[in-house]
């Protein structure tokens, strides 16, 4: 049964918290995989998300429930999943399907939050667009070479569908002259505007989505003889539709249509995808920095995450779409308030933790009574990172109108089955093991040495995705 959650919230029906409500501030970063240096990363160089680690919590099993933009937003904010809302594709906005879904910009603007949405929050800037008190709407992606412009005209002279200029761009400009300079400089104006209120701010980064267009200097911080050509070889007896041809990329000027990326232009690649991370690393630095100044931090919890992780080359594919490790894993920091009383820094959790629960956190965090939703607050790991927690994450893939791929991992092994969206009929199974890499180039399932693991991840899976409940299929891609 679809869930619908009919909004009836008024003061007297809260529950609210002794303390103080905290504001909340929140960086939520588009194709973002856990290429971080506090995540290990030897390549990407990111100071101001380390800080922010170092005075909070790392999460290193976090996930997303959908490798791919819109439905992995609509599901944080309403704390919902994708195969709860019926959404699988960019294509179709929330409120185009649900009108009654409690969403968290609806739910903490009517108990008086000041909500504000700045850049790439939802996909769709028509989502709730009337629920945010202050809202900035995503920007187009920007150009500076001259070149570059002169390209992208001629694309619109020839009536070209796709206006997609070069996969990348290194102009020697200021900050501001590319689009999450210009959310950084939004983020800190408002917070001046909203310091003496209660807030809920997203601040949405669009980079290391493509293109990979940033200033210069953050690509000079990097020596691109440093990256690695990763392994193109592709994961043995894998479903046939477990890697996409990588379209999006593909839809950029000098991108091949077809076959592989030769190595110079995947090390260029490679190069502007960590040189867009140090750029938005520089935006988070900034807007903290402003918190800081302005007294806010010791009431402020502040969250980093990503809507998806991202390949940059490996298994010779790019972009997310996929239901493999690599895409569904995500980074997640949440800080607490420096001035909570039992605040816990500088740890890592292992605890299987998702997207969906950043919503009940909230609500929990600021001592209130909210929607029923279909994930756990995380409020007690977050004050106890070595607490056991869940024992699987889940993620869905949709190819097309009739196959459907669900995954879960219990945090070392990940096993997926590409079903039949009608029917539930298993087309191909697949088992991964992840105890040590993002990476696994061997299906094992049907493997007689690990039949136990595969039994029992079998056993994990259908918990979210029984084999006896239909899909729901408002908005299959085709």
């Amino acid at each position: 049964m679809m869930w619908i959650f009919v909004f009836a919230l008024s003061l007297a029906s809260c529950t609210y918290a002794q303390q103080v409500q905290p504001n909340i501030l929140v960086f939520y970063v588009d194709d973002l995989r856990a290429e971080l240096g506090c995540y290990g990363s030897e390549t990407a160089i990111t100071p101001n998300i380390d800080k922010l680690a170092a005075e909070g919590i790392l999460f290193n099993k976090a996930y997303t429930q959908q490798a791919i933009c819109a439905p992995s937003r609509m599901s944080t904010l309403t704390g919902l999943r994708p195969e709860s809302l019926g959404i699988y594709s960019i294509f179709t906005p929330l409120r185009k399907v649900h009108k009654n879904v409690v969403s968290m910009p609806q739910f903490f603007n009517k108990i008086g939050y000041k909500t504000v949405s700045i850049g790439k929050v939802y996909h769709h800037s028509s989502d709730d667009k009337k629920e945010w008190s202050i809202y900035f709407e995503k920007e187009p992606n920007t150009y500076n070479k001259p070149d570059n412009l002169a390209l992208i005209e001629q694309l619109k002279a020839e009536g070209k569908k796709s206006l997609n200029g070069p996969a990348f761009e290194n102009a020697d400009v200021e900050d501001e002259a590319y689009k999450d300079g210009r959310v950084s400089k939004y983020a800190i104006e408002t917070l001046k505007k909203v310091k003496d209120d209660k807030f809920l701010m997203f601040v949405g980064l669009s980079k290391p989505h493509l293109p990979f267009n940033a200033p210069k200097k953050y690509w000079d911080l990097y020596d691109r003889n440093n990256f690695k050509i990763p392994s193109r070889e592709k994961t043995k007896d894998a479903y046939r539709l477990a890697l996409t041809q990588w379209g999006e990329l593909r839809g950029y000027q000098g991108i091949p249509k077809e076959g592989d990326l030769d190595d110079d232009l995947t090390q260029t690649l490679i190069h502007g995808y960590h040189a867009s991370i140090s750029y938005i690393d520089a935006q988070v630095g900034k807007v903290m920095n402003t918190l800081e100044e302005l007294d806010l931090r010791k009431n402020t919890m502040v969250i980093f995450m990503s809507d998806h992780g991202y390949k940059i080359g490996e298994y010779g594919a790019w972009c997310k779409h996929s239901n493999l490790e690599i895409d569904v894993r995500v980074p997640l920091i949440i800080s607490r308030e420096t001035g909570h009383k039992h605040r816990v820094v500088g740890k890592t959790s292992d605890a299987l933790v998702e997207n969906v629960d950043i919503f009940p956190t909230l609500i929990e965090l600021c001592g209130l009574e909210g929607p029923k939703g279909e994930g756990r607050s995380l409020l007690s790991v977050i004050d106890n990172p070595k607490k056991r927690w869940d024992k699987v994450a889940t993620s869905v893939y949709a190819r097309g109108k009739k196959i459907m791929g669900c995954t879960a991992t219990d945090g070392e092994w990940r096993y997926t089955e590409w079903r039949n969206s009608q029917t539930n009929e298993v087309l191909q199974a697949e088992l991964y093991e992840h105890k040590k890499s993002l990476l696994s180039y061997v299906n094992l399932s049907g493997n007689k040495k690990y039949k136990k693991v595969e039994r029992r991840m079998k056993m994990l899976l259908e918990i979210q995705f029984p084999g006896d409940k239909p899909f729901l299929q408002k908005d299959i891609p085709r």
